[in-house]
């Protein structure tokens, strides 16, 4: 944390997840609790939200993958930020309109959906190098530890982002984004240089072919293969969790925005734990070891959270909302972030050790092709899980028996963990 090898790519990172999130979070809570007010279309429109993000990792990962292992990886950060930079500026646009109510259904919401797939494109060109770098500047002992500490940061910055979009106003949020993009450039220029460790070669730009022939290269070998499928249940639980998070908040337990931010904010604290603890009990290793285990947890605390949310009475009349001083205050508050909390930190210690084999397993000229292919599977997930979810939403599936998906995703994760354990340790 105090070497230039590590620290201002640490720092980049985790302000360019804080800036996702904050913008992400802020264009959701305004359009779900300020704009429609039917069930089904604040589940639809987070859905479509996530979809957003999710789509250029499934188009572009192979290209960022190619760019990211035949060009100096720093450049590609710098350029990145730079593009954030312009991105944040049509975002804002958008917020502001918002926050003026000035065409909000026209101009602003598609505005604030492109700066979200905009976003989604910067995460997809920066997400391969931040993992593929570590161990480029990392010795071989320091890589999980790397890891853990890019994935807590990741999550910490969530936090940060998911609390600070339920707690600020629209034009606030506008001028936020902006602020933290021009940083992120600044600590992203102070990352050492990164030069491809092979003799570059022509990059395909067939996004359908180069996808193809990247993910059949990768996951041809067994433990990568059983790693990145682990990684995209997981990921696909998440998406599933994320996309209810609002609506759940607001329709279920009757609570307002700052209550949906907490709940975000608790997934994410977890998962910074779980990732933490994880290296801790593998004192540097890279095991699956546990990652059975911890999604199994996982998957109980899923039906634990879903059995408090099923008896939840907020006790108010219809179309009123708890205050944050007031959902602290329930009965049942202490019970349900317990058991989100849980959740988050039994992922955080099923997907970590997961993601250290990504960068471990194959030569160090391969990492960011590698995570790129992770990418894509991914996304596939994220965006299979999305459509599921807005799928039960049209047959009237409400949101507090969608949860039991993600309980029953985590039996499948835990067998194909205790194969990858298997097969690896």
């Amino acid at each position: 944390m105090t070497k230039r090898r590590f620290a201002p790519l640490f720092v980049t990172q985790l302000l360019g997840a804080f800036n996702d999130n904050l913008f992400k979070n802020a264009v959701v809570l305004f359009v779900v609790y300020s704009v429609y007010s039917d069930p089904h279309a604040e589940t639809w429109f987070s859905a479509i939200a996530t979809g957003l993000v999710t789509l250029p990792f499934f188009l572009l990962s192979a290209l960022s993958g190619q760019l990211a292992d035949q060009r100096d990886k720093a450049g590609i950060i710098r350029l990145v930020k730079l593009a954030e930079i312009f991105i944040m500026i049509v975002g804002a646009i958008g917020l502001m309109l918002a926050w003026f109510d000035f065409a909000v259904h026209l101009l602003a919401v598609p505005l604030m959906l492109l700066a979200i797939f905009a976003m989604g494109v910067h995460s997809t060109f920066f997400g391969p190098i931040k993992y593929a770098i570590l161990p480029q500047h990392l010795k071989k002992d320091e890589v999980l530890g790397g890891t853990g500490l890019v994935e807590a940061g990741t999550y910490i910055a969530i936090l940060a982002g998911t609390i600070l979009a339920g707690l600020i106003s629209v034009e606030a949020a506008a001028v936020a984004v902006l602020l933290v993009a021009v940083i992120g450039y600044i600590s992203g220029r102070k990352v050492p240089p990164a030069p491809p460790l092979a003799e570059p070669v022509k990059l395909d730009f067939h996004i359908v072919r180069s996808s193809i022939a990247l993910v059949s290269g990768t996951m041809h070998i067994r433990r990568l293969f059983l790693a990145i499928v682990s990684i995209s249940l997981f990921w696909t639980i998440g998406t599933v969790l994320f996309i209810q998070f609002p609506p759940l908040v607001k329709n279920v337990l009757a609570a307002d925005k700052a209550v949906a931010s907490l709940f975000l904010a608790v997934f994410s604290v977890g998962v910074a734990i779980g990732s933490i603890a994880i290296n801790r009990l593998l004192g540097g290793a890279v095991s699956a070891k546990f990652a059975p285990v911890s999604v199994l947890a996982m998957g109980a605390f899923v039906i634990a959270f879903h059995i408090v949310c099923r008896f939840w009475d907020s006790g108010l009349p219809p179309g009123q909302l708890m205050s944050f001083a007031h959902f602290i205050d329930h009965d049942h508050a202490y019970w349900l972030l317990a058991t989100l909390l849980g959740i988050a930190t039994a992922g955080g210690m099923f997907v970590v050790p997961l993601y250290a084999f990504l960068t471990t397993t194959v030569d160090t000229s391969l990492a960011a092709r590698t995570v790129a292919a992770n990418n894509i599977v991914n996304s596939g997930a994220m965006v299979i899980g999305a459509s599921i979810t807005i799928g039960m939403s049209a047959f009237g599936v409400n949101v507090v028996n969608q949860l039991l998906l993600a309980a029953a995703m985590s039996i499948l994760s835990a067998w194909l963990a205790q194969k990858l354990h298997l097969a690896c340790d």
